[in-house]
């Protein structure tokens, strides 16, 4: 069959083989995918700039026979055409298309598909593994040495060095999307630039301020559904300020959040690209947190949670005295929720 493991596939991509001219690169990881669909268009040596040479394609347009007529379409000024296309998932019409052009394979023209998430059985895959002149490429999310990799490269070419405890505190931040990552180290190495070296105290800084750091912890310990752990920063923030509406409030707005990035991932989207295109931006050193949520928490669950918060705004209106045992206990409640989701 026409695929490969997903560690085999960086090896491939180096030195692809000639006889393929349908690709098909899909996962979770939409920045790894994108990663490497930019890396096999470039060796296929075309100009990428040049739309003479390069098609780009939504899945929308080329399931509407466009990309049948554009594989067939002989090139002006190149011996050859990348015919790229974006965002393809279960469409059934695009499948048939590209078994079509799989049985009576394009002279000039070569297919490159960026797709999401494709299950074994998968009308698009299924086509690719088994072509004669296809070649289907999972990509999964970067995880250990993968991410380690990552930041090499990054800050390898701002001749920066890592230390080892600063490495470990970046790497447990990093992961879920490939570009996301690279988007965060490159930034990394733009804070410390014209240091030998990066060390702990960068990674800390770069994470965001750390005078709310109570208030996420809380807020992140609910999410988790961690009681102990909420508890203990939850009477660290009520004691240290004597004002528990900031913690309430945290919880409603990461709540709501929660709901916004469920709903993009309707289309498709894997929770760490909901996470990493959220507006605002979500701090780094939360996002894995806010990703494991994502994955844990239904719309329902959200919607529930949601409520009991506002009845708690209003309780605590109503008997401002009271306000730091009605805000835990209605926390709490949420955070014992989540521990059984």
């Amino acid at each position: 069959m026409a695929q490969k493991k997903a560690y085999e596939v960086d090896a491939w991509l180096r030195r692809p083989a000639d006889a393929v001219s349908i690709i098909l690169l899909y996962g979770p990881d939409r920045g790894l995918v994108s990663e490497r669909a930019t890396a096999f268009a470039r060796k296929t040596g075309l100009a990428l700039d040049d739309p003479f040479s390069v098609v780009r394609l939504e899945a929308a347009e080329a399931e509407q026979g466009r990309l049948l007529d554009e594989a067939h379409t002989v090139p002006m000024f190149s011996s050859r055409r990348l015919l790229w296309v974006r965002n393809a998932g279960a469409q059934k019409a695009l499948a048939d298309d590209v078994k079509t052009l799989s049985a009576t394979p394009p002279r000039d023209a070569i297919i490159l598909i960026e797709a999401g998430e494709l299950k074994k059985g998968a009308a698009l895959r299924t086509v690719v593994e088994g072509s004669e002149i296809g070649m289907a490429l999972p990509c999964y999310v970067d995880e250990g040495r993968a991410i380690d990799q990552v930041i090499d490269d990054e800050l390898g070419k701002s001749g920066l060095g890592i230390t080892i405890e600063a490495r470990a505190a970046l790497r447990n931040n990093l992961g879920g999307d490939r570009l996301a990552t690279r988007a965060e180290v490159a930034k990394l190495a733009l804070y410390a630039y014209g240091q030998p070296r990066i060390e702990l105290e960068d990674v800390l800084a770069l994470t965001g301020d750390v005078s709310g750091t109570s208030i996420d912890d809380a807020v992140d310990a609910v999410l988790e559904g961690k009681v102990a752990d909420f508890d203990t920063s939850f009477t660290r923030h009520a004691v240290g300020t004597g004002q528990v509406y900031p913690v309430l409030a945290g919880a409603i707005r990461q709540l709501q959040a929660l709901q916004l990035m469920r709903s993009s991932m309707i289309g498709g989207r894997n929770a760490a690209a909901a996470v990493a295109a959220a507006r605002p931006p979500v701090f780094f050193a939360r996002r894995k947190t806010v990703e494991r949520a994502l994955e844990r928490w239904s719309q329902d669950a959200l919607q529930r949670s949601l409520a009991r918060l506002h009845a708690a705004v209003l309780a605590t209106r109503r008997q401002p005295a009271l306000a730091t045992e009605i805000t835990r206990h209605a926390l709490l409640a949420i955070t014992v929720e989540a521990s059984r989701l």
